[in-house]
């Protein structure tokens, strides 16, 4: 079953069960059980045994990550616990006065923070969520607007993680610059573009449909997440004593990018980001911020030392959820790797000896990228199988390898976004401490529709071969969609 049509059967498996049954951690259980017993036939010893081996070393491989979720939710129980959080509220009652400012201003703060989308979804969440619950904006709603500026704004800002990845994917010996290639790209990533126009379209107009729709208007009914007992505000903190906080935790975690990529050992600014270690440094970011809030707030007399140590385990317990999920998703990407199932040797085979033409080539890498993400809930892992193989095949056409690059990129951002088992939707969910399946299947029509228009780009661009032609159709595809839905609204009212 290695490396056949089989491999996909487990994400599958995990996928359908979680989108009818809404219980996220026995599917992804059961889709990382049936992929074991598979690729052992069936022999259930050695199935656990591969099972736990592979979650041990997941879990070593993104220790960062794991340790970065605790450190920043240690930081929030600190912000909420010191009153920062209920100051900032006050403050932005005044400042922000309709829902529609308060969308705006959370789209307005997770196009800021475009370095990573980690750091992006949860600190969006963070500052964001009392303005939003103050102007009844659902967190399905949250999560939505955090999840679409996270992964489409880092695909398609040069300096951020995501522009390193793309980088790092490409084959060697290609004598192509991967910094130069990214950037040729972005105006061909239609999906991440479409999004964040989307997204703006639908707060402007006021205007939800299918099962966000639902949640909008019964915003009283939404079942709300609350992973840890609700943190006591006993300080007396400012606005200030959350601001700084944050802009710390920005700055820091940009200068320790820098400085695991070598910027202050004399490689250049792109190369350094290049180059940098991601998720170390958002560990040494999140570490160096805890000791900035420490000095902050202790010697100001904001909160009592006493206070200051009890949020340390209430900011974990804030954090189990995600933390469980993502090792569950992590366990199940790797039974469906390279060493087991094979499900990218399967994909590769299948693409990689194609002679398809290249009038096609940018709709079938967009679609087969989108699958790829969707089905594995991982977007690095997706660029890793599909550009390498692109850039070999159409490296005599400049062009249409960007327009095929930023194909994969958009494709690999869509199936992200759709997949109940990515981390960045992981993410979303608990910076809006949303239910993580209602934020799956009220963002997925969204996505989709967006998909759509996408294709029809990206088909057009192939046919022209123009990737340029290709964004305008997929803009005036994306206008007349905007159109039916005013329409539609319009004729429900």
């Amino acid at each position: 079953m290695t490396g056949t049509f089989w491999a996909i059967l487990p994400p599958v498996i995990a996928i359908i069960l979680a989108l009818v049954t809404k219980e996220v951690y026995l599917s992804l259980m059961i889709g990382i059980a049936s992929g074991a017993l598979m690729y052992h036939d069936f022999h259930l010893i050695k199935a656990m045994d591969t099972i736990f081996a592979i979650m041990g070393e997941k879990i070593g491989a993104n220790c960062d990550i794991l340790i970065f979720l605790v450190l920043l939710g240690i930081l929030v129980a600190l912000i909420t616990k010191s009153g920062a959080s209920r100051a900032y509220g006050k403050w932005a009652a005044k400042a922000i006065r309709t829902k529609r400012q308060a969308l705006f201003a959370t789209i307005c703060l997770g196009v800021v923070i475009f370095v990573d989308d980690y750091f992006n979804c949860l600190t969006v969440g963070t500052v964001m969520r009392p303005v939003t619950d103050k102007y009844k904006v659902t967190r399905a709603k949250l999560a939505y607007v955090i999840d679409a500026t996270a992964a489409p704004v880092c695909i398609i800002a040069p300096i951020s993680s995501w522009a390193a990845a793309v980088g790092s994917s490409l084959p060697a010996g290609s004598n192509i610059d991967g910094f130069t290639l990214f950037l040729n790209a972005i105006p061909f990533n239609y999906y991440a573009l479409l999004t964040l126009a989307f997204l703006a379209f639908l707060i402007i107009a006021n205007i939800d449909y299918s099962k966000m729709k639902q949640y909008e208007l019964n915003a009283h009914l939404e079942e709300v997440v609350e992973d840890a007992e609700e943190v006591p505000i006993v300080g007396h903190g400012q606005v200030k004593d959350l601001i700084l906080p944050i802009l710390f935790l920005i700055a820091s975690c940009i200068g320790f990018m820098l400085y695991t990529g070598g910027f202050f050992k004399g490689v250049p600014l792109a190369e350094a980001f290049a180059n940098c270690s991601s998720a170390r440094s958002l560990v040494l970011g999140s570490f160096l911020t805890l000791i900035f809030t420490f000095i902050l707030y202790i010697p100001r007399k904001v909160l009592a030392f006493v206070d200051f140590c009890g949020s340390f385990a209430q900011g974990f317990k804030a954090m189990t959820s995600a933390i469980m999920i993502l090792c569950l998703a992590w366990t199940l990407s790797g039974i469906c790797g390279a060493e087991y199932l094979n499900i990218q040797g399967f994909v590769k085979a299948a693409v990689g000896g194609s002679t398809m033409a290249i009038a096609v080539m940018p709709v079938i890498f967009f679609l087969i990228s989108l699958g790829l993400a969707f089905a594995t809930g991982t977007s690095w892992g997706t660029f890793g199988i599909l550009i390498p193989i692109s850039v070999t095949i159409l490296s005599g056409n400049y062009m249409m390898m960007s327009v095929c690059v930023g194909a994969i990129l958009a494709g690999a951002v869509c199936g992200d976004h759709i997949s109940p088992i990515s981390d960045t939707t992981i993410l979303s969910s608990a910076g809006a401490q949303c239910r993580h399946i209602d934020h799956v299947s009220t963002q997925m029509p969204y996505a989709l529709t967006v998909a759509l228009c996408a294709s029809i780009g990206y088909i057009l661009s192939g046919v022209t071969g123009s990737g340029y032609i290709g964004l305008a159709s997929a803009l005036a595809s994306l206008a007349v969609v905007m159109a039916i839905i005013v329409m539609t609204a319009k004729r429900g009212r």
